[in-house]
């Protein structure tokens, strides 16, 4: 993501499943602007296992980003940070699906007060999420509501991004804007 014009902020919606490289790859966008780089976690760690997954993205990234770990109110932290001289990836927006349903929050609601905020930022933002409906249909209700709402978030917020990239085994794929004719029968 190049950022030359900041009367208009880009925003980039970065999609795959687990371990397809989405982090890894936002990170490298951020890096490319030359700006300074706000990293938004939505994770919280739990568990041991999830502390090694944070401090492995933490060592990952540096010291030259500041992080800001926000498991609910991402739009919020969105407004509040964004700038022309800095650009912020929000990793991941599946954590913070799963945080929003865990404490009883309505996601609908949510997702569109987030979509809404994407036009309001002041800088370039990243945002990372998984691709969940490629799999086998999950065998219980939480679960399948879940992966719906997923679907649904992530189809929402790639039509307010300017930019959609989806991640298989470490290869992008540009979705948005498109870069070839629309299909057509």
């Amino acid at each position: 993501m190049k950022v030359t014009d900041h009367s208009k902020p880009r925003t980039a919606l970065v999609l795959g499943g687990a371990r397809s490289g989405k982090s890894t790859f936002a990170e490298r966008l951020a890096e490319q602007t030359g700006l300074q780089k706000i990293y938004v976690a939505t994770s919280a760690a739990f568990d041991t296992e999830m502390e090694e997954r944070i401090g492995t993205h933490r060592h990952r990234r540096g010291p030259s980003w500041i992080t800001i770990e926000e498991q609910l109110n991402l739009k919020d932290v969105l407004l509040r940070e964004s700038a022309p001289d800095r650009v912020i990836l929000a990793d991941c927006l599946t954590l913070w699906l799963s945080n929003l349903t865990f404490s009883g929050k309505d996601i609908g609601e949510e997702t569109a007060a987030l979509c809404e905020t994407v036009a309001h930022l002041k800088g370039p933002c990243i945002f990372v999420s998984n691709e969940v409906g490629l799999g086998i249909v999950p065998e219980n209700r939480l679960s399948r509501s879940f992966r719906d709402a997923q679907g649904r978030l992530n189809q929402d917020m790639a039509e307010v991004c300017t930019q959609v990239v989806f991640l298989t085994a470490g290869q992008p794929l540009l979705l948005k804007p498109r870069t070839q004719p629309d299909i057509t029968l």
